[in-house]
């Protein structure tokens, strides 16, 4: 799949996810959480929180509130609260965060800069007119 997914800003009691064996190429924003085990070419925003699992793998920039990986990530790392690397990670590229974690056997090559979270960047939320504006 090519191109901008945007996902639907409706209340959901579960999260978005991006299932082992499917591969997403292009930009990914959502007002929610989401769930990565696939692998993911592009950029993915997400206003709550990103969660790349042990299979996930990701080859571009991640931005959210906060974001947990246990997978491969290579790209600039965005989270405005809280980024944590699991035991299994492998995460290549620039983080930035204003609280890190990292376990004991996570690998991590970059940079990092830490900050209060009311100096990050904030999410892009998704409204109604956004969505208009992109011919959605």
């Amino acid at each position: 799949m090519k191109g901008t997914v945007t996902m639907k800003n409706e209340p959901s009691a579960g999260i978005n996810l991006i299932g082992v064996g499917t591969v997403l190429e292009g930009k990914l924003r959502t007002p929610g959480d989401i769930q990565i085990d696939g692998k993911v070419m592009g950029e993915i925003t997400a206003s709550q929180n990103i969660s790349i699992g042990a299979s996930g793998d990701i080859d571009g920039n991640v931005n959210a509130r906060n974001v947990t990986i246990g997978g491969k990530i290579k790209g600039t790392i965005v989270a405005q609260e809280k980024l944590m690397f699991q035991s299994k990670a492998v995460v290549r590229g620039d983080i930035r965060a204003a609280k890190l974690v990292i376990d004991e056997g996570a690998l991590f090559d970059g940079n990092c800069t830490m900050a209060e979270a009311k100096q990050m960047p904030s999410v892009v939320e998704l409204k109604p007119e956004a969505r208009r504006a992109e011919g959605r």
